[in-house]
């Protein structure tokens, strides 16, 4: 059994701005750690946070447009 209610609004669209928030926030909050590390005089580490920041605001990029696309489509009706 699920410990998450059921909710009418978990539905693709949904998923696909749950995972868009996640990616953005991610990459912002990675930019602390980024920071974080320089001061401390790791730039290995700093370098391993700028990847998955990469990471994260590509996957944000892509979740924006296929959010814009849903939406355009979904005015289109």
């Amino acid at each position: 059994m699920s410990a998450t209610p059921a909710s009418a609004l978990k539905d693709k669209n949904y998923n696909l701005v749950c995972v868009l928030e996640a990616s953005l926030r991610n990459a912002w909050s990675m930019q602390t750690y980024i920071e974080d590390a320089e001061r401390e005089g790791d730039s290995e580490l700093a370098e391993w946070f700028r990847k998955i920041q990469h990471n994260s605001l590509k996957a944000g990029d892509q979740g924006k447009q296929l959010l814009r696309a849903r939406l355009h489509e979904d005015g289109s009706s």
